[in-house]
C-alpha cells in the first residue's frame, strides 16, 4: 500500500467506542416554562403578582396520544392472537391478492375463453401420449418437470399407471400457472400471491404425496412387510415431541459450537450489549498486515463461516495468512425491542471497527459483509465515505442486496398489510420469533423442504443424514421488534438505501460515495437474495467491482471449500468507465470454472494487502481490550 494512503487511513476521524455496556447518559436540561409571569415588583409597590396561566384548549380524543396508543393497542393485540390461528400470514393481505386476481378474471372474458381451449388442449395432448404410451412404453413424456423440481425422479414413475399421474399433474400445474398469471389489470405483487398459494395448494395433492399413489413408497412397503410406515411414524413422534419441548431436530445434537463447528481457536477481544468480536489465533509464521473483519448477518448465528474445519471459510482464510475477526451477535429478547438499525451499525459494525483498530492501529480492514450483515457494511462504508472515514481497504458482499425492488420470494411475505400484521407480532411480544422466521423460508421451497421431507422421513421411514449446515440452519435467533420493522420497511417497502433516502447519524448515505474495491458474490438458486438482484450493486457505485456468480443457494453457494465437488463459479471484473452489463448478457459473456470462488478471491484480497509480516498480538495489548474467553464467545449459545 503507498505511503499517501496510509498517512489518509492514519488520519481518518475515529469515532469514539461505545461503551461496553450502555452508553452513559447525559443528564436531561431543566424545562424552562415558556409562559413564565414577568417581574412586576416594581409596579406593584413591591410585592409580585402572579398571573394567571393562559387558558387551553380542552384535548379531545384525537389530541390525546395516550388515548390514541390504546386503541392501537387494542388493534395490534387482536391482530397478535389472530396470528396463531393464521401462522403469521395476514389474511388481509391474502383476500386483498385474491379479490384482485378474481375480479379481473371475472371480468376478462377473452382470458377465460384462452384458458378454456388452453385446458381442452392439454387434455387432447395428455390423452394422445397415454394412447401411444400404451403402445409403446418408451414414448417421451408430454411434459418434463420443471428444473430442479426431483419429485417424480424414481424410475417407477415411468410405468403405468403412476406415469399417467405424473403427466397429469403436471400438466394441471402448467395450466394453474396460466391461471394465476397475465390476467388484465392485476397488481403484480397480487399476482405472485395469488400464484404461489395456488401451487402451495396444488402440491398438496401431488400424487408424490399419496403412499398409495407413490410407487416407490409402494415398492418399499412390499419390500420391507410395512416397517417402512411404522419406522416414519416413530420418525413423526419423535420430530413433534422436538418441536414441542424447543429441542433442535435429531442429530443436531451433534454439531454444538466450540466442540465439532465453530472451533478455529482464537479468543473473544470485545464484547457490548450487542456483539463479541472474536479474534482468530494466526496458524501462519508470517500474516497480511490488513486484517478481514466478518460482519454475518444476524438472522443466525455467526457460526455459518465457521462451521466443521473442513467447510469454515474464516479457518480457511487463517490458513492463508489473514488475521481475521467476526463479529458474533447477541439473541436479542424482549428487552432489546427498542434496538433499531442504527444500533446495529454503531454498537455492532462501528465498534467492532474501532476494536479491531486497537488491536491493529493505522491498519486498514477488508470488511466482509454477508446477508444483512452485507447490507449493513454498505450502509456503514457509504456513512464512512460522506465523513471521509477511510479505514477499510475494501469490502466484500456475500449474498447481500442494496435495492430490494426485486427481493425474490421473500417480497411475498412483505406489502403494507402483512407489514402491520407483523409489527403487531413484534409488539406484543419485543420481538420475531425464529420459527416464524422459518416457516417462510419452508414455504418458499416447500418441495424440498416440506413435502419430500415428508415423503422420506414419514413414509419410506429413512433419516436423512445431518450435517453442520443443516445443524446451522436450526440454531436461529430472534428479530428486535424496532430493527426489524424499520429494516422491512425502510429497505423492502421504500428502497430508502438505493434511493439515497437511508439515514445513518442522523443524514443521508449515498452508496455512490463508496471508492474502495469490492467482490461481490452471488448465488445461482438464491431465494433470499436473488443474484441478479445483488448484481445491482454496480448501478450504484463507479468504483471497481469484481462481481462472483457461484453455483448452490444462498447457504450452501457461500460455504463453497476448495476440495468441494462439483461447485462452479462464474467471474468478471468491472471498472470504472466500463459499460455496464444486463445480468443475463453477464452470465451468457463470463463462463462458467469449475472450482469453489474462495480461491479467486483470496488472491484478490492478498493482491490488495501488504507484504506479510509477523502476526499482531492477541487483543490490544496494553490497551483497553483485555481477553474475555476463548472462541466462540458466550452469545453464541444464548437461546
Amino acid at each position: 500500500m503507498d505511503d499517501s494512503r496510509m498517512n489518509k487511513a492514519r488520519q481518518a476521524k475515529k469515532p469514539a467506542r461505545p461503551a461496553t455496556e450502555a452508553a452513559t447518559a447525559k443528564p436531561a436540561p431543566k424545562d424552562t416554562p415558556k409562559d413564565t409571569p414577568k417581574d412586576t415588583s416594581k409596579a406593584t409597590g413591591g410585592h409580585r403578582v402572579a398571573r394567571p396561566p393562559a387558558p387551553q384548549p380542552a384535548l379531545t380524543v384525537g389530541d390525546d396520544p395516550l388515548r390514541i396508543e390504546a386503541f392501537r393497542a387494542i388493534d395490534r393485540m387482536r391482530e397478535a392472537w389472530s396470528s396463531r390461528l393464521t401462522g403469521g400470514v395476514s389474511p388481509g393481505s391474502t383476500a386483498m391478492a385474491f379479490f384482485d386476481w378474481g375480479f379481473h378474471l371475472a371480468s376478462a372474458p377473452g382470458k377465460r375463453m384462452e384458458l378454456g381451449v388452453k385446458a381442452m388442449r392439454k387434455w387432447q395432448r395428455l390423452a394422445a401420449w397415454v394412447l401411444a404410451s400404451a403402445l409403446d412404453p418408451e414414448t417421451p413424456p408430454a411434459i418434463n418437470p420443471l428444473p430442479g423440481d426431483r419429485r417424480f425422479s424414481d424410475e417407477g414413475w415411468r410405468r403405468p399407471p403412476f406415469s399417467w399421474m405424473a403427466q397429469s399433474f403436471l400438466l394441471g400445474q402448467q395450466w394453474l400457472h396460466n391461471v394465476t398469471r397475465e390476467v388484465p389489470g392485476v397488481d403484480r405483487h397480487h399476482e405472485d400471491v395469488v400464484s404461489f398459494a395456488a401451487r402451495q395448494a396444488l402440491d398438496m395433492f401431488s400424487p408424490t404425496n399419496n403412499p398409495w399413489t407413490n410407487p416407490e413408497v409402494i415398492a418399499r412397503t412390499v419390500q420391507t412387510g410395512g416397517r417402512n410406515f411404522l419406522d416414519g411414524w416413530q420418525n413423526w413422534v419423535q420430530d413433534q415431541t422436538r418441536a414441542m419441548s424447543g429441542q433442535p431436530p435429531v442429530g443436531a445434537e451433534n454439531f454444538r459450537p466450540g466442540e465439532t463447528v465453530a472451533v478455529t481457536p482464537g479468543k473473544v477481544v470485545f464484547r457490548n450489549h450487542l456483539i463479541e468480536l472474536i479474534q482468530y489465533a494466526p496458524i501462519t509464521g508470517k500474516t497480511h498486515p490488513e486484517p478481514v473483519l466478518i460482519v454475518p448477518a444476524w438472522i443466525m448465528k455467526y457460526y455459518i463461516l465457521d462451521l466443521s474445519p473442513e467447510n469454515s471459510l474464516v479457518r480457511w482464510l487463517v490458513e492463508q495468512g489473514h488475521t481475521v475477526f467476526a463479529i458474533s451477535w447477541r439473541n436479542p429478547d424482549a428487552g432489546d425491542r427498542d434496538l433499531t438499525m442504527e444500533d446495529y451499525r454503531r454498537l455492532g459494525l462501528m465498534a467492532a471497527l474501532d476494536a479491531v483498530g486497537e488491536v491493529m492501529p493505522d491498519r486498514q480492514v477488508h470488511a466482509v459483509g454477508y446477508c444483512l450483515g452485507g447490507t449493513l457494511l454498505s450502509i456503514a462504508a457509504a456513512a464512512m465515505a460522506r465523513d471521509g472515514d477511510e479505514r477499510l481497504a475494501s469490502m466484500t458482499l456475500l449474498a447481500a442486496q442494496v435495492d430490494f425492488t426485486e427481493p425474490g420470494e421473500l417480497a411475498l411475505f412483505i406489502d403494507p398489510s402483512q407489514m402491520h400484521f407483523l409489527e403487531s407480532i413484534m409488539w406484543n411480544r419485543g420481538y420475531l420469533c425464529a420459527d416464524q422466521m422459518a416457516g417462510a423460508f419452508q414455504m418458499l421451497r416447500s418441495n424440498d423442504l416440506i413435502w419430500s421431507r415428508m415423503v422420506r422421513e414419514y413414509m419410506l421411514g429413512e433419516r436423512a443424514p445431518m450435517n453442520d449446515l443443516m445443524a446451522w440452519n436450526a440454531d436461529s435467533t430472534r428479530m428486535p421488534y424496532r430493527m426489524h420493522a424499520e429494516y422491512l420497511r425502510r429497505l423492502y417497502l421504500a428502497n430508502e438505501l438505493s434511493a439515497g433516502r437511508f439515514t445513518a447519524d442522523g443524514a443521508p448515505v449515498l452508496l455512490q460515495n463508496i471508492r474502495v474495491p469490492m467482490f461481490v458474490v452471488g448465488t445461482e438458486r438464491d431465494h433470499v437474495a436473488p443474484w441478479k438482484s445483488v448484481y445491482k450493486i454496480h448501478q450504484f457505485t463507479d468504483g471497481d467491482v469484481t462481481f462472483a456468480l457461484t453455483s448452490g443457494g444462498h447457504n450452501a453457494g457461500i460455504v463453497s471449500p476448495p476440495d468441494h465437488p462439483r461447485r462452479r463459479y462464474r467471474i468478471g471484473r468491472h471498472r470504472d468507465g466500463d459499460p455496464l452489463l444486463a445480468p443475463a448478457d453477464w452470465q451468457a459473456l463470463h463462463q462458467p470454472q469449475a472450482g469453489s470462488w474462495w480461491v479467486p478471491w483470496q488472491e484478490w484480497l492478498a493482491a490488495r494487502s501488504g507484504k506479510p509480516a509477523a502476526p499482531p498480538p492477541m487483543g490490544a495489548q496494553g490497551g483497553d481490550l483485555p481477553l474475555l474467553g476463548d472462541a466462540p464467545g458466550t452469545y453464541v449459545f444464548q437461546k
